[in-house]
């Protein structure tokens, strides 16, 4: 019998380890976030400070964050005065009006294109994007006319017919490749069961549809909420201005009221941010999902 000698093997002296983490590349990374994020922020920052300063100190210099004049005056006559809080809820009524309409018409008419074949599609389509890449402002004119001639001048239905027009091909487009992701086998599902169209719309596609529908909801209530050049031109007094139009009419012939101004910024932000705060993770969601080809 021969013995086998087992040999010890040969090294050249290193030993294997991990490849370095590349922590140059991060902390780069995070300087320049941090950079982006100082340069997005301080402006929110700048202007929350100024809202609580007297209006002699907005450009006191050098500029200070907290002023030995700081308080909550101007919050206190935006609140305390009747007009201004009527321009909140005039921006309340439309851009949530906006909001519900847009997202009804755009669920029908995404049903529509994602799940029928139908005489002119293609032409329809077109048309729903043409009207994206038309610029508002040379609609202003014929919109002034019209709604002066449908007697919608200075109402409500004028400002949210208006804002429909602008808002309801980015909801069809959105939602429309938010149903094109789901498979036509939830519809088969429930005709076998002798339920109809309308049906497996509201009651199957519809509630898995959440994300899509947040994404299109926030996107309409936010352009809606901050809309200013139609808002100015069709509306006349006082009680039907909104927000921005709000903002605005505090720069007077001969004084600006600054801390007054920063303040309704502040409070006209909140809404949609808390918006984007609490449905963050369905807005990602469905804006990822619904970005495919219609």
């Amino acid at each position: 019998m021969t013995a086998v000698v087992e040999r010890p093997a040969v090294t050249d002296g290193t030993t294997s380890r991990t490849p370095p983490k590349n922590t140059g590349k991060k902390v780069a990374l995070l300087a320049a976030l941090t950079l982006g994020a100082l340069f997005a922020g301080l402006p929110v920052l700048w202007m929350l400070a100024s809202s609580f300063k007297r209006n002699s100190e907005i450009f006191a210099f050098p500029p200070r964050l907290i002023t030995p004049g700081f308080s909550f005056d101007a919050y206190t006559t935006i609140l305390t005065d009747p007009t201004k809080l009527r321009f909140f809820l005039n921006s309340y009524v439309v851009a949530l009006s906006v909001t519900v309409l847009s997202l009804v018409v755009a669920v029908l008419a995404a049903y529509a294109f994602s799940r029928y074949e139908f005489w002119g599609k293609k032409t329809i389509n077109v048309v729903v994007v043409s009207v994206q890449a038309v610029p508002p402002i040379t609609l202003l004119i014929p919109y002034f006319g019209l709604m002066v001639t449908l007697r919608l001048y200075n109402t409500y239905q004028g400002l949210i017919l208006t804002y429909m027009v602008f808002t309801l091909p980015y909801a069809i487009i959105m939602m429309t490749g938010y149903f094109n992701t789901l498979p036509k086998e939830l519809d088969e599902a429930v005709k076998v069961d002798g339920a109809g169209p309308m049906t497996a719309l509201w009651r199957i596609l519809v509630p898995i549809s959440v994300p899509g529908l947040v994404s299109v909801g926030v996107y309409t209530f936010m352009i809606a909420w901050n809309e200013f050049l139609f808002a100015l031109t069709l509306t006349r007094t006082e009680d039907m201005r909104t927000v921005p139009i709000g903002i605005q009419l505090l720069m007077g012939q001969h004084s600006y009221e600054w801390n007054e101004m920063m303040a309704m910024s502040i409070l006209g932000c909140i809404p949609v941010l808390l918006l984007f705060l609490f449905f963050q993770r369905y807005f990602i969601g469905g804006m990822t999902a619904g970005a495919v080809k219609l």
